[in-house]
């Protein structure tokens, strides 16, 4: 059993992470329901830029300058996917990323030892624009259908955060037997059962609000289930990345949550794959 003093200081940064949440989620939801997806493909391209800041500490920089000129690789990469690309290019990159995000779950499954990171690690910029511009990329494709795209973009966003609330409080309800002790031992199997159910629960109340027939209705209820399971990866891969350079947090910009890849990394996985399954779902594919 943890001491008064630790008991009092998870109260505290479970109280500071409400806080920010409850300041963060109405802006968030107002700016993907009002925005245009020009302005709101700006507006997340601000948001990965900041991540981007901090991917590059993983990658070795530690001067402004480093840092600075690979968020402006990636604000290029970003540049060219909205100006340059092709739109019916985007299914594919996202198929891409999805299948990437699943062997790295694969990858993550079987490791069992951290080594501490070199000085620097250049294998990670690229890794990096895979991380952060294709979910950007799937956000701002879904963002832009006409009908309802800003909408499911909202439920994609809460689904991500109802899992990841529902696994918190599953683990710290029952604990239990560690998920990947070696990468995350505060998460347990007890938290992914917790979110499984969260987002199962998200899909059937989306199901309903979208009108689907009973068909399409289940399929989403499964889709936000995998999608849930997949988030968990992106989680996982900040986790090894943060344990190798030895951080907590990869910044401290919002107060109880870290920094900005702290907060996005579950939708860094669960974007590109449940955009893609949204797609199908729809009958584009």
């Amino acid at each position: 059993m943890p001491d008064a003093a630790e008991q009092r200081r998870r109260s505290g940064a479970l109280r500071q992470r409400l806080i920010t949440a409850l300041v963060l989620a109405p802006l968030i939801m107002v700016s993907v329901v009002l925005l245009p997806t020009p302005w709101f493909a700006a507006a997340m391209a601000a948001v990965v830029a900041m991540a981007a800041w901090e991917w590059a500490g993983f990658i070795g920089f530690g001067s402004a300058a480093g840092r600075g000129a690979y968020v402006g690789v990636v604000a290029a990469c970003m540049l060219w996917l909205w100006l340059g690309m092709p739109r019916s290019w985007d299914v594919y990159v996202l198929a891409v990323a999805t299948f990437w995000w699943l062997v790295l779950a694969v990858m993550l499954s079987r490791t069992r030892r951290i080594k501490p990171a070199p000085v620097t690690q250049p294998g990670l910029a690229p890794l990096g624009l895979m991380v952060l511009v294709t979910p950007w990329l799937a956000l701002i494709h879904l963002h832009g259908r006409p009908g309802d795209g800003p909408w499911i973009v909202l439920g994609l966003l809460m689904l991500v955060w109802i899992a990841d609330s529902a696994a918190y409080f599953a683990g710290r309800r029952w604990g239990g037997r560690k998920l990947a002790a070696a990468l995350s031992p505060g998460k347990t199997w007890a938290g992914v059962y917790g979110g499984l159910a969260g987002a199962a629960a998200w899909g059937l109340v989306l199901a309903l609000l979208l009108r689907l027939p009973l068909g399409k209705g289940l399929l989403l209820v499964l889709i936000c289930a995998a999608t849930a399971v997949l988030s968990v990866v992106g989680d996982l891969l900040e986790s090894l990345l943060k344990r190798r350079r030895g951080l907590k947090d990869t910044g401290a910009v919002l107060p109880g949550h870290g920094g900005v890849l702290d907060r996005i990394d579950s939708t860094t996985a669960a974007a590109p794959a449940f955009v893609l399954a949204i797609l199908w779902l729809q009958g584009v594919l």
